[in-house]
């Protein structure tokens, strides 16, 4: 969920995951040969040609390594013994195999006891490293059942983190630049500098990345990488957890690869047939909801930023928040917090539970003039280190949505986002709203989109299992049951206010899990936790 410049980003659709419209129909089949020799079916796009020969990507050995040069053992903590990471080559464009290859980073942890195979995760995103995630989480995964079962594997997504070609459009003292500016002047000149901002980002971000790249780095390229990594870890079929935008990988493999699934879990659902405008609106109205449930948490506890009313903790919000736009609030490291941070900063929150404690506390600070903590969530959520340098989560998290949702240019449909989008979520509404919107960076991009919205109908998919948390504010409960419906898959219900639930502690949530991945024993219909 993003919640920043309408210059950088729209005002929402990003999924964060654990801290649509998906895809497109492949057509044609061919067949290679697995790592074991045996036959297997391989879809992708053939044209008019002949199939394009994958038998190098399929048939490649893995290399293990130390995992020193991929992640940070002191700060992530991951058990050294048991971790052990490399590289697998994919082609970037898989109809045109001998055109380029990229570099996929995979860390593994690996199984204590008795194994049935690999397990796969993504941590959501799109632009989060799966390889970090995996880092930070291997003491605690390792140690649960699934640990015991399964090789545990985080990887970066082509163009994430450690994967190479990197998909990197700025430079960190233009984030930071960038990120000082809070444009929300909304007259028809205002709008015009706006869509001028998003057109020199989107042509800097071809030019730094290269369209080749850019047309390719779309998750039904990324579920294709997927099924060359189950073959080379020696899996005849594919063992898969995705949290939040990971959701939308799972679903393009299974209708990509159906056959080749042996269990996945997606928790945190993406509708892949939203439109996606109804989504984000969706999307605004879910975080709302989470914000007023933080508010009245907040006011319980006494002395809250907020005042002591539930019903006025949204003006009280935007009391506190919008004298930003103009002065923006000093911090102690000379840096400043900006509104479009401070928004930044509280959606961060809005993910997690353990995080309503710093909003709270940073709410109080900026009440006396003070953004720090605000501006360290916002840090976390864009990726900015202690050191000033960025991550290329939010350039990636660009360039994958620009190529996987239809864009958006018909003005009726951004003015109805617009006046929707404030309404439906009326904390983060800056009050300079003229019911007319600006085109976003990807009405400006490059390469056109790879995905098209659309319901899912796949033929031979095992059952499969859904989560959905019923006040997620960042993918809503009921694109979890729209997705559900349409893989045919178990849905767990989880009641909370949150963004995603497996693995996190939940017994109920967490035992029906893991005999599903380990026995294949679904959980009981309509199962609440």
């Amino acid at each position: 969920m993003c919640l920043v410049s309408r210059r950088r980003r729209p005002r929402v659709r990003q999924w964060l995951g654990v801290t649509g419209a998906v895809l497109v129909v492949m057509v044609g089949s061919a067949c290679t040969e697995s790592v074991d020799g045996q036959p297997e079916d391989a879809t992708f796009s053939v044209g008019a040609g002949p199939a394009p020969n994958l038998d190098p990507f399929y048939g490649q050995t893995i290399r293990w390594e130390s995992c020193a040069d991929y992640a940070d053992q002191e700060t992530t903590g991951y058990p050294e013994d048991r971790s052990d990471c490399a590289t697998i080559t994919v082609p970037v464009d898989y109809e045109n195999p001998d055109g380029g290859a990229a570099e996929i980073a995979v860390f593994r942890v690996r199984a204590s006891g008795d194994k049935v195979g690999s397990l796969l995760m993504n941590p959501g995103g799109p632009g989060a490293s799966g390889v970090e995630f995996m880092a930070g989480q291997a003491q605690t995964f390792g140690d649960l059942d699934l640990g015991e079962r399964f090789d545990l594997i985080g990887f970066d997504p082509r163009g994430i983190g450690k994967s190479t070609p990197q998909i990197r459009c700025f430079t960190a003292q233009e984030r930071d630049d960038e990120r000082a500016e809070t444009l929300v002047d909304m007259s028809p000149a205002g709008i015009a500098e706006i869509e001028a901002q998003n057109k020199a980002d989107a042509d800097k971000c071809a030019q730094r990345v290269g369209t080749d790249f850019l047309a390719h780095v779309g998750t039904v390229d990324v579920a294709k990488d997927m099924d060359v990594l189950r073959a080379a870890l020696g899996d005849d079929q594919l063992n898969y957890l995705g949290y939040s935008y990971g959701t939308r990988i799972g679903a393009a493999y299974a209708e990509q690869f159906p056959t080749r699934v042996r269990a996945m879990v997606n928790d945190g659902a993406v509708d892949p047939s939203a439109n996606p405008v109804d989504e984000n609106i969706r999307q605004l109205a879910g975080f709302q909801s989470t914000f007023d449930a933080f508010a009245a948490d907040c006011i319980t506890r006494g002395g809250c930023a907020l005042g002591d009313d539930p019903a006025t903790a949204t003006a009280r919000f935007q009391e506190l928040t919008r004298p930003l736009i103009d002065r923006p609030a000093r911090t102690a490291d000379g840096r400043s917090l900006t509104y479009d941070d401070a928004m930044t900063g509280v959606a961060q929150a809005m993910y997690s539970g353990a995080l309503w404690e710093p909003l709270r506390e940073a709410l109080t600070e900026l009440a006396g003039g003070r953004g720090d903590t605000l501006l360290r969530l916002a840090d976390l959520y864009e990726g900015r280190d202690a050191a000033g340098e960025y991550s290329n989560s939010s350039d990636a998290f660009t360039a994958i949505r620009c190529v996987d949702d239809p864009r958006l240019t018909e003005q009726a449909e951004i003015d109805r986002l617009e006046v929707e989008g404030r309404r439906a979520a009326p904390f983060t509404d800056d009050g300079r709203g003229t019911g007319t919107g600006a085109r976003d960076v990807c009405a400006f991009w490059a390469v056109p989109p790879t995905s098209t919205p659309h319901d899912l109908n796949i033929p031979n998919l095992p059952t499969t299992v859904v989560i959905s948390t019923t006040n997620d504010p960042a993918t809503p409960y009921q694109a979890g049951v729209d997705l559900a419906a349409q893989l045919g898959a178990r849905l767990i219900t989880f009641e909370g206010a949150q963004h995603t639930a497996s693995l996190e502690g939940h017994e109920c949530v967490d035992d029906a899990v893991t005999d599903y991945f380990v026995n294949l024993t679904l959980p009981d219909e309509g199962l609440k936790c």
